[in-house]
């Protein structure tokens, strides 16, 4: 999990600082929550989707075999 800090807005990105050495990122407003302002906290999960990375290997072999 991953702390981040809401800067600022700048149009439809959002400047955050992540982490404890406050990286700043730019990232679409659009996937934050519509509460979210600027000065607020907020908690990002990033993990891997086994799920979708096996259907992708899947789908590459398959046209592979054709």
């Amino acid at each position: 999990m991953i702390s981040a800090y809401i800067d600022r807005y700048e149009g439809s990105l959002a400047v955050l600082l992540l982490g404890d050495d406050m990286k700043k990122v730019n990232f679409p407003r659009e996937y934050l929550p519509a509460e979210a302002g600027e000065g607020d906290y907020i908690k990002i999960d990033i993990a891997l989707d086994e799920e979708a990375n096996e259907k992708a290997a899947q789908e590459a072999l398959e046209l592979l075999r054709e």
